[in-house]
Formats: C-alpha cells, structure tokens, sequence
C-alpha cells in the first residue's frame, strides 16, 4: 500500500520477535523455581515477571536491535520488517523507545529490585545495538552482555521476586552466572547466517574472526564447560538423579556438536533446533536440584 506511513500491527509483531522471547522467560522461570519459595502463593508476581522478561524486556532489545542494524539486515535479511519498509521511517526506533517504558513502568510495579533489573537489562540493550558503544561490533562483549540478559540477569530476577526483593541463594546465583557463560555460545550459533553482512559493516562477530571453524571450536567450549562444573555442583548438593540426567543431556550435546563443527556453517541452524534444547532442559533440572537444595538447608 503506497504512502502507508505507519506499520501493520503484524509487522510490529514480528518486529519484537516472539519466538526470541522464550530464553529469558525460561530463565525467569528457572529462578522462580530454584529459590525455594511457595511457587502458588507467588503465582501472580511470577506471570507477570515472565511476561516483562519475554513480551517487554525482550521484545523491546529485538526492535532496537533491528533499528541499528538497519543496514546490516538489508544485505542480510531484506524481508525483514526494517529494511522491507513494512516498518516506515522511524517507526522500528518509536517503537523501541516506547517498549522500553512500558518494560520499567511494569518492572516499578514489582518492586525496587525488579526495577533495577530491568534498568540494567533495558541499558544492555541499548547499549548492545546502539552507537556509541554498540557491543555486537565485537562478538565476545556483544555475546556476554546478550548471555547475561538473556539467562542470568533474568533468572537472578526470577529468585528475587519470590523472595520478595532478596538476593537469591548462592547455589541460584552460581548456577545463573553459568549458564550466563554457556550462553554466550548460544549468541555465537546465531552469527553464523550473516558473516557475509557482518563482514562488509564491519561487525567483529565470532565467525568473522575467527573463522567459521575457530568460532564453532569456541562455541562448544563456552556451552560444555559450564555444564560440567554444574554438574559437579548438582551432585555436590546430593542430588544424583538430576546430577545424572544433565550429564546425559551434555552427552547428547557433545554427540551433535562433532556434527556441527564439521560445517559449522551449514549445521549452526542445526544445532540451534536440535542441540540448545539438551542445554535449557539442563537448566530446568539445575533448578529443581538448587529447590531441593535450598528447601532442605
């Protein structure tokens, strides 16, 4: 339609990405569970909690990141909602902007804590996608700032709200700090599709470089080696059967990461579908352990 100046309430929808919303909401849902407070008598706090991680705080960083990367898209990915035009003008910023208020008036609403989170995840955000610091130009401070939002800024959240604005348990927080690490591997799958892009703008992406086969060789380090030592803390905590079943998730990992570093390339996508849900169930389990654990302290 010629001369539309404002975006289709689909095109805003795909804009904010919902199928990105699923990790920090896991993750919120991983710390609601791991700090060992009455899940039921908290219910209410927790949704909305998982909905400001997912549909607001999320959301928002995926509309300011495809703001910023504008450009980028437009070799990349042409058809999405930015470089198509099926976001006009400054729309993809106006709507970055107001997702990030609507984020810290709903993050105030759950307390001091919550919106403290918020600030920080918001600022990450920002500061990931925009100029002057623009974090994803250099993928390791682009991918830690992503890992850290995304899993363990999140799931400490998650524990805060249940214990109504304390700092969870030592065992929530070294398990949300490791799966914070393993996370930036996950980052790093993602970059895989837009080397060609990356490379002309002058995005340092992993994959730029080092090399397809260098990042891929990364990747699965930082995603394995923090499993391993939550490993060691699950049994640790006397807690076998969860201890066991991370360990065979890791065994499936480590089976479709050998096929995935041999065209990292072509099985990143891959590994994403297939091998990344092995390392979230993970989480899950370290959090009924880190229960456990806490319950019975």
């Amino acid at each position: 339609m010629q001369g539309k100046t404002y975006p289709a309430p689909a095109a805003v929808l795909e804009l904010l990405k919902p199928i990105t919303w699923f990790p920090p909401m896991w993750a919120f849902a991983c710390g609601v569970l791991a700090s060992g407070a009455p899940i039921i008598q908290n219910g209410l706090v927790a949704i909305v909690g998982i909905i400001l991680a997912g549909p607001l705080v999320c959301a928002m960083s995926q509309a300011v990141n495809d703001w910023y990367d504008r450009h980028v898209d437009a070799i990349n990915e042409p058809n999405r909602p930015i470089p198509s035009g099926r976001i006009p003008g400054a729309w993809g910023l106006y709507i970055g902007v107001a997702w990030t208020g609507l984020s810290l008036a709903v993050a105030a609403l759950l307390g001091q804590w919550v919106l403290i989170s918020a600030i920080i995840g918001a600022s990450l955000a920002w500061a990931y996608s925009a100029p002057p610091f623009r974090l994803k130009e250099n993928g390791w401070w682009g991918n830690a700032a992503c890992g850290f939002s995304y899993e363990g800024l999140a799931w400490i959240t998650g524990g805060a709200v249940m214990l109504g604005g304390a700092l969870p348990t030592n065992a929530s927080i070294g398990l949300a700090i490791l799966y914070s690490i393993g996370a930036h591997g996950i980052m790093t799958l993602n970059d895989f599709k837009s080397i060609n892009g990356d490379s002309q703008m002058g995005v340092h992406s992993l994959p730029v470089q080092l090399g397809a086969d260098g990042a891929a060789k990364v990747a699965c380090a930082i995603m394995a080696a923090p499993q391993v030592i939550v490993i060691g803390l699950v049994f640790s905590w006397g807690q076998p059967i969860q201890g066991a079943f991370i360990v065979l998730l890791l065994i499936g990992q480590l089976l479709m990461m050998a096929k995935f570093l041999k065209a990292p390339v072509e099985k990143a996508l891959w590994y994403s579908g297939f091998g990344v849900p092995l390392f979230v169930l993970g989480m899950m389990a370290s959090a009924c352990a880190a229960r456990v654990f806490a319950v019975s302290a």
